[in-house]
């Protein structure tokens, strides 16, 4: 199993405050089956400032901690970058990273955005050959008032990015009921923990595929655990889609 976001880095972000808790979690992440995890701390959101070459000098420290803690887990470089306005022009300097050595970012939307320059940054990211990945878009305020509107993102070249425990219904119920629409309507290509610290914000990746397979059918679940893969691979990943014969118990 492959987790493509999480806060695994210790003080650079609200994730684990040392060493010790980040290990607390990479044991964890193991137990549940997950062998690599791309580690993205919060950048460009006007809290964080953790650009490329920090998070590749502590990702490097942190596999050689792991290493000699025997805890065989890889971490990858990545971000998980607020869009802001200048973030073509940090890209192009090289201070924004990819998910692991793949073209793919994790952008994560601010509390406001307008929606014709989110589209033109799609399109500008793709004309650069980089695909937009949306963090827990089943969180965001629009979304959750009608899931379908991130139909027209997807279309423009982005994918979805689930968390977790929004779909164990970590944060109610009107979210969990969202996540389940966005795998209905075939927005949601990849599932992840967004986890933070051991015990507060931990990993459930396991129970979370668990509930796609009982609610979407194992062929589903298996997709979204697939384009995972594809990913780090480098490859498209898309096309995830629940069965019909279970959509109809998903509207609103």
């Amino acid at each position: 199993m492959i987790d493509l976001h999480s806060h695994l880095l210790p003080g650079l972000d609200d994730g684990p405050l040392t060493w010790e808790e980040s290990l607390e979690m990479a044991r964890a992440a193991l137990n549940q089956g997950i062998r690599a995890v791309v580690a993205t701390p919060h950048h460009g959101d006007g809290v964080h400032d953790n650009p490329a070459e920090l998070v590749l000098e502590t990702v490097d420290r942190m596999n050689r901690f792991y290493a000699q803690s025997r805890v065989p887990l890889t971490v990858l470089p990545g971000q998980e970058i607020r869009v802001y306005s200048g973030l073509l022009d940090d890209l192009e300097k090289g201070k924004l990273l990819p998910l692991g050595n793949s073209r793919y970012l994790l952008l994560e939307l601010p509390d406001e955005w307008d929606k014709h320059s989110l589209l033109e940054l799609f399109h500008e990211l793709r004309l650069l050959n980089y695909k937009p990945v949306l963090a827990h878009p089943e969180r965001y305020a629009p979304f959750i008032r009608n899931p379908s509107l991130l139909a027209e993102y997807v279309e423009a070249g982005a994918l979805g990015q689930v968390t977790a425990h929004s779909l164990l219904g970590r944060y109610g119920s009107a979210i969990r009921r969202t996540a389940l629409h966005m795998c209905r309507d075939g927005t949601i290509h990849l599932l992840s923990s967004d986890a933070h610290r051991p015990r507060t914000r931990g990993y459930e990746m396991d129970r979370a595929y668990r509930t796609l397979e009982r609610e979407a059918g194992r062929e589903y679940a298996e997709a979204l655990a697939e384009n995972s893969r594809r990913v780090l691979r480098g490859e498209d990943a898309g096309g995830a889609r629940a069965p019909r014969r279970l959509r109809k118990a998903w509207f609103f």
